[in-house]
Order: C-alpha cells, then sequence, then structure tokens
C-alpha cells in the first residue's frame, strides 16, 4: 500500500508541478460546497494564475526530450503501476470526488476509479503496439510513418467524470511520450491535486505529469500559451458556451448532447425500460450521454410507459446521503446545477411544454436532490425537448413511422450517443445508420467502451477520445522517405 496521505480531512491544497506541491502564485482561490447539504468544504483551493501556467509549461518542456526517448516498456510499467496504486488507494480517492461532487460510491465512485486504472492500463499496453506504415519502393524511393508524440498536451476534464477522465486523457498522452498537464474542474478539484505521491512512487520523472487546478480562466490560460504548441480539450460540462471558445484550438472537444432512445413496438420491454431509465437516472442525469429524449412507437407506448413510470419512482426512493451504502442516487453537484435542472422543470410546468408525468420536486430541504422526472406529450420546439438540461429529467413522445422518429432525432444541435431498440436486425442496423450521432446503441444506450472511440459530431465536439483513436489524438504522423536509388 501506497503512502497516501489525503482524506476529506486532509484535503490537498497545492498545485502539482515538477513533481513537487507547490503554492500557487495567484492570490485568487477556488470555493467549493458540499452538494449534499451545502456546506462550505474549502474556500483556499489554488486557482493556478499565468505564472502557474508558465512554470508548468516550461518545465514540461525541459522533461520532453528525455521522456519522448524513454523506452515503451518503461512508460508501461510506469503506468501500470500508478494504474495499481489508483486501485489500492480507490475509496480514498473515491472519497475526495465524492465530498463536491456528491455521487455515491457503490453506484458511481466505484465504477469511476476502476475506469480511470483500467484506462491506464489499456493504454500501457500500447506503448510498443501503436505501429507506423511502411509503402514498397517500387518508384525508387521507401516510405515510413512514424507516430511522434505531440510535445507538452493538456486536458481539460469536468467535473461529472474527475476521476475517469483523468486515465482516458494522461493515459494516451504518456503511454505516446508526451508531457501532459492536467486541469479539473473547479468544481471537483481534490482527487486530481491528491495524484503526486502516485504519480512519484509509480516512477515518472518530474514535470511529465502535471496537475493545475483552476476554472476557466487557467484553461483559456493554457489554450492561449504561446509556447504550447499542441493542446487535447475534452469534456466541458461547466457551459457548453465555455468549451466553444476553446473548441478551434482542441484535437478533442465534447460539449454534451441531448440522446434520443428510439423504442419500436417490436422491443424487447423489459430491456427498453432497464436502459432508457438508467440511462437518465444514473449519477443523477449528469452524464454527457444520457438518454434524454425517449421515442415510443404508439403500439407499446402505453405498457412503456407504466413501467418507466414505476421505475422512475423507484429510483426517487434511492435518493440520498452519498455517504450512505444504500444510496443510489446522489445530489446534483452544486447550486448552480440544481438552480439550472429546477428552471427547465418549472419553465416546462408554467409554460405547459409537455405534462409532467412523475417528480419534478425537490428532496428534503437542504442539499441540491432533485427527484427523477418526467414530461410526456412534450412539444416539439420546446426547451426542454430541445435543450441539454443535464439532470435526471426525460422527456418522451410517442411516433408512428420510422421516417417521423429520424426526422425529430436528429432534428438537434447535438450528435454524442443514441439508441435503437427493436428485435429486427435490418432495421436496428439501418436506423444505426441513419443516426446523425457519434456512437449508437442497439438494445442499449449511454455506455462506452475503452477499446472503441468516444465522441460525437455538430455541437457535441470534434474528434474522438478511447481506443486507438486516442493514441492519434496525442501523435502526428511524420513521413520519411528514403531514396533507394543513389
Amino acid at each position: 500500500m501506497s503512502a497516501f496521505e489525503f482524506s476529506k480531512d486532509k484535503l490537498p491544497k497545492q498545485l502539482i508541478i515538477n513533481n513537487e506541491y507547490v503554492d500557487s502564485k495567484n492570490s485568487k482561490k477556488l470555493t467549493v460546497y458540499n452538494p449534499a447539504d451545502g456546506s462550505l468544504v474549502a474556500d483556499d483551493v489554488p486557482l493556478a494564475g499565468e505564472a502557474d501556467v508558465d512554470a508548468a509549461v516550461e518545465a514540461a518542456e525541459k522533461a520532453f526530450p528525455a521522456w519522448k526517448k524513454t523506452l515503451p516498456s518503461k512508460r508501461r510499467d510506469m503506468l501500470n503501476k500508478l494504474a495499481d496504486l489508483i486501485d489500492q488507494n480507490a475509496k480514498a480517492i473515491g472519497e475526495l470526488t465524492r465530498i463536491t461532487l456528491g455521487a455515491p460510491w457503490g453506484s458511481f465512485g466505484l465504477f469511476e476509479v476502476s475506469l480511470c486504472a483500467e484506462t491506464l492500463r489499456y493504454n500501457a499496453g500500447w506503448t510498443d503496439k501503436f505501429g507506423g506504415e511502411s509503402y514498397p519502393q517500387e518508384d525508387g524511393f521507401m516510405k515510413i510513418v512514424r507516430n511522434e508524440p505531440l510535445g507538452v498536451t493538456a486536458g481539460i476534464i469536468p467535473w461529472n467524470g474527475p476521476v475517469g477522465s483523468i486515465g482516458l486523457k494522461a493515459g494516451p498522452a504518456l503511454a505516446t511520450g508526451n508531457c501532459f498537464i492536467l486541469k479539473p474542474s473547479e468544481k471537483t478539484p481534490f482527487a486530481a491535486l491528491a495524484l503526486l505521491p502516485l504519480i512519484k512512487e509509480a516512477g515518472f520523472p518530474p514535470a511529465v505529469f502535471q496537475v493545475l487546478s483552476g476554472d476557466g480562466s487557467t484553461g483559456a490560460l493554457l489554450a492561449s500559451h504561446m509556447r504550447f504548441i499542441y493542446r487535447i480539450y475534452p469534456n466541458w460540462q461547466e457551459d457548453p458556451r465555455d468549451g466553444r471558445q476553446i473548441k478551434p484550438q482542441a484535437r478533442h472537444s465534447e460539449l454534451g448532447g441531448k440522446s434520443p432512445a428510439v423504442v419500436f413496438d417490436d422491443c424487447n420491454l423489459e430491456n427498453a425500460v432497464n436502459w432508457t431509465v438508467n440511462a437518465i437516472t444514473g449519477h443523477s442525469g449528469q452524464v454527457c450521454f444520457a438518454a434524454s429524449r425517449v421515442y415510443v412507437q404508439e403500439g407499446i407506448y402505453d405498457k412503456f410507459i407504466e413501467k418507466y413510470k414505476t421505475m422512475f419512482a423507484e429510483r426517487s426512493k434511492l435518493m440520498g446521503d452519498p455517504e450512505a451504502e444504500s444510496t443510489v442516487l446522489g445530489p446534483l453537484v452544486d447550486k448552480a446545477q440544481f438552480e439550472r435542472v429546477t428552471g427547465f422543470i418549472q419553465r416546462g410546468k408554467e409554460q405547459n411544454q409537455g405534462t409532467l408525468l412523475t417528480g419534478g420536486a425537490r428532496l428534503g430541504d437542504k442539499g441540491y436532490f432533485v427527484e427523477p422526472t418526467v414530461f410526456t406529450d412534450v412539444k416539439e420546439d420546446s426547451e426542454i425537448h430541445r435543450d441539454e438540461i443535464f439532470g435526471p429529467v426525460s422527456v418522451v413522445r410517442t411516433f408512428k413511422t420510422e421516417e417521423e422518429v429520424m426526422k425529430i432525432s436528429n432534428d438537434t444541435e447535438y450528435g454524442l450517443m443514441a439508441g435503437v431498440f427493436t428485435q429486427d436486425i435490418n432495421k436496428a442496423m439501418r436506423i444505426a445508420s441513419d443516426f446523425d450521432s457519434g456512437m449508437v446503441g442497439i438494445n442499449c444506450i449511454s455506455l462506452m467502451m475503452t477499446q472503441a472511440p468516444f465522441g460525437g459530431s455538430k455541437q457535441s465536439g470534434i474528434g474522438r477520445e478511447a481506443g486507438i483513436n486516442a493514441l492519434r489524438a496525442f501523435t502526428d504522423p511524420k513521413t520519411i522517405m528514403v531514396n533507394m536509388t543513389y
């Protein structure tokens, strides 16, 4: 067991630069609260400023030449060691996240920490297998294409997956020989700031893996840094408008979704209900690819909606204190998110955007708990139907034909995830092809796989992460041409 020293009673409050804990040179601080009761957690979390970003970038630039030449087997061993250390300290890391995120350990924390460790291991396996290309020399030139690391890279990670996202971003960056700067969300900074003892014990050289906590201003400094040539900016759940400001400079950017689930008459009803309920209530709906729009064919609608409503009511009973083992659903992340979600619900009711089927209320008199909520008969042009709410709020409509449902499914600015539920494989494959989205589930929805690309189209972002696509995002191809004729 490593000497991991942090807990909710001893929070990390320094930046990680050049394998050392250092105080921020910026006098401004971040303030974070416990979403379960609204109580203050800390008002002295470092907010990295220009001098801090400069120091991290300069240190990474100096470290890069040696790190680039480090044997793949050594990079592999470091990543695997880091994964083991994260597993060994899983509950402590989960606690550091839970205190400001509010996600229960059993239903989310364990999954997320495991995702981080397994993604690090997956990328570790690629260090000596991410091959280039070569082309024949019949024209007198041998052509060799190498995958070259970018240099100094960075990842801005979202508050809704603050540990799992570490593996998804740092894993491929470090595996391919880049130096990496991690900026956690200002809402969930502690797990990332606690990593230094694990980074050092895993054997990473100074400045190869650094962590700068901060808000959008820190991200903007990274994005605009004159010597910071290569940047990776993934998921942005603070406010999509912030992400759009950085998106043109990003190799990967994910800005949310409004994912449709299309349920046909011939589906397995129990399977369809289970997946669509779990896909919007899990993590209290704070998931970028949550199935927030559900379209049900008329022939099965009555049976579907009865079971759907019952499961939502059951989920409400499992919402509560995230520290309790029996809790499945926790609060929304903070007051701003609570007001955003409840604002959507209130306007949905007051403006007759749809019929409130179940939920819609605050649970308890403290904290940021919102009942899982369903609106039916939702107007196609309504706010709750078109905008990403990012909470446990679902809208349900009926449809008659395949053509009708595909038109409404694709009529959105988002394109991250979609799902189709049917036992007709020909129809399933046809629908999957017609969806305007980066990922499609057949008889499932709202999931991702480590081995396969994750990302979307339209306003849901650019580029892909996970699988070999993540490695490509952190490398550039270099073409070498050898004259074979002289």
